[in-house]
């Protein structure tokens, strides 16, 4: 059994990290922040492969690091105040204050009581295991990979090669589960697993639910996921 991270087993509670316009605006710099966008657009694309830069954490915080300071460049910011700036944007956008949702630890004690290996794979920073951890999730989860260093973001097939691997499992013989469409449903599909959507009552993801294709299911909560096995 397969978990995304965020969206399924966890979520953000406050206090919420700083934004990336407070941080503009203490330094002044209303244009750039105005020019800047998404806060969170910064990073690798969905799919991006990026094994060049993933090597060790140190090379990819620096990949990081670079990322942002060259947009804050493309926004406006000056020179000589981009690299603290980028420094500072890469921390608000780490410090995350995590919460699991109620139904996951019933869920993987279970599935572990019934002997299935339970992974996290997720589209995170270089330390998900520290995340795991921090959550107190580290006993109920047997391996988890993140897209920082496996070199490449769901829905890109390393980054399923690389779980199903650390797993011990062929596509077929596993479940992913989680909350977003292409990188939780399309994507584990398309390399032949089964795929179950997480579409809670209080979940972030907006939008209608898209038609579900075959070898796929929709649930309301991980609750549901040992009527399924």
């Amino acid at each position: 059994m397969i978990f995304d991270f965020y969206g399924t087993l966890v979520r953000m509670v406050e206090p919420l990290p700083p934004s990336h316009r407070s941080l503009f605006l203490r330094r002044g710099l209303a244009d750039a922040a105005a020019r800047w966008g998404d806060q969170w657009a910064a990073g690798p694309r969905d799919g991006e492969e990026h094994t060049a830069h993933s090597g060790s954490e140190q090379a990819y915080h620096a990949w990081e690091l670079d990322r942002l300071r060259r947009r804050a460049l493309a926004c406006g910011v000056p020179e000589a105040a981009a690299g603290e700036l980028a420094a500072d944007l890469d921390r608000a956008t780490k410090e995350l204050r995590l919460a699991l949702f109620t139904d996951v630890p019933v869920a993987l004690s279970g599935l572990r009581e019934r002997g299935l290996v339970v992974a996290v794979c997720s589209n995170w920073f270089w330390d998900l295991d520290r995340a795991i951890d921090g959550v107190g999730l580290s006993g109920l989860v047997d391996t988890a990979v993140t897209s920082a260093r496996a070199g490449a973001r769901k829905p890109h097939p390393l980054i399923y090669r690389t779980v199903l691997a650390r797993c011990g499992l062929r596509p077929e013989q596993a479940l992913f589960v989680g909350d977003m469409w292409e990188a939780d449903v399309a994507g584990p599909l398309a390399f032949g697993m089964r795929a179950a959507h997480l579409w809670r009552p209080d979940r972030a993801v907006e939008g209608v639910a898209p038609p579900l294709p075959d070898g796929a299911v929709r649930i309301a909560s991980l609750g549901a996921l040992s009527s399924l096995l």
